[in-house]
């Protein structure tokens, strides 16, 4: 007779005692159901007063189905109820919900509480209850623990899959030679993390080195580009990802040197969603990399404040960083240290 189990959880937030336990689950039985139970008004309850946000239920639903997309014989189920209180919590109807959407015969239940085999046996008395690591000696986590906590106290229980959900995103832009593509590479260093180059840099090179090959054709690939690099950099970054420049700034540099304007990056610019932006100013010297053609201190000056002019205009936040590569170093750090508290 084939053995058939479930697991059932919020996953709010998946941490590395569900996957524990799932892998643990996985290889005691012929197929395994995953329970994801999803109750929004009692969620955000939850999580209220703590230092985690709310999760959407697709959104766990999406770590779930990658984290087990090489298992075989996993079935991810969804049971929505409108509970709006834990104490409220009716496990004889939640339970004949699960055993209605699984639709054959449980014969063995997963779960790390002792307390819930009561529960099972009202609704499937012949299923056998396992109980993984109830103390917890794997994985001493909970998930009431990183709701009340936060998740970057506890970032290392956060399996690879959950990260890049709640992983930060910091853009540094300003005018050419202002020191932000040095700051990418040197906060990266110090977080430990993974950074975005500025497109446009590596696609000018490409072409020639010299911006003026830049015609206003390849500016849609840079901005595609760039998007693409900071998704596949989000996946692997530690807490923090640092990106240089975004799409007001190519925007920026498109209509400077083409007098050209594009929609594009205006609709790219409203879905970026970034979580920090600092602007550098050009107070540090001006290097003639090849790339770069605006090296007089009073065109740099206007550059800066044409720039800046763009994002009041389009009222979007950010801090200025000034001074030395040291001054604006430990100011990032500041602001970066704030951002993950």
């Amino acid at each position: 007779m084939s053995r058939v189990g479930f697991i059932a959880g919020k996953f709010l937030p998946f941490h590395q005692g569900h996957a524990y336990a799932i892998v643990s689950a996985y290889t005691q039985c012929d197929e395994l159901y995953i329970i994801l139970t999803s109750s929004e008004k009692l969620e955000k309850e939850l999580c209220e007063g703590g230092r985690m946000r709310y999760i959407p239920w697709n959104i766990r639903l999406r770590w779930l189905r990658q984290f087990t997309k090489n298992m075989p014989n996993v079935h991810i189920l969804v049971e929505h109820d409108g509970c709006k209180k834990q104490e409220e919590y009716d496990w004889g109807n939640g339970l004949r919900k699960t055993k209605k959407l699984i639709g054959k015969e449980v014969n063995v239940i997963f779960s790390s509480e002792p307390s819930y085999t009561p529960h099972f046996k009202k609704i499937f008395p012949k299923a056998e209850h396992i109980i993984i690591d109830p103390k917890r000696t794997r994985y001493s986590i909970s998930g009431t623990q990183i709701r009340k906590d936060g998740i970057y106290k506890h970032w290392d229980y956060i399996p690879q899959v959950a990260r890049p959900y709640f992983c930060k995103k910091v853009v540094i832009i300003g005018t050419e030679s202002c020191g932000k593509s040095t700051l990418v590479k040197n906060l990266a260093k110090v977080y430990n993390t993974e950074f975005v180059e500025e497109y446009g840099r590596t696609m000018c090179e490409w072409a020639g080195g010299e911006d003026e090959v830049l015609t206003p054709d390849l500016y849609p690939f840079i901005a595609y580009k760039h998007k693409a690099e900071e998704f596949d950099k989000i996946q692997k970054a530690n807490k923090v990802l640092f990106i240089d420049t975004e799409a007001l700034v190519t925007k920026y540099y498109l209509t400077l040197y083409s007098s050209l304007e594009d929609t594009l990056y205006n609709s790219i610019a409203k879905h970026q969603n970034y979580d920090l932006i600092l602007f550098s100013t050009p107070d540090v010297p001006w290097i003639n990399d090849g790339t770069r053609r605006h090296g007089k201190e009073q065109i740099r000056k206007e550059n800066n404040e044409a720039m800046k002019k763009i994002f009041d205009d389009a009222e979007v936040k950010y801090e200025v960083l000034e001074g030395n590569y040291n001054q604006k170093l430990k100011k990032a750090i500041t602001l970066v240290d704030r951002l993950l508290s």
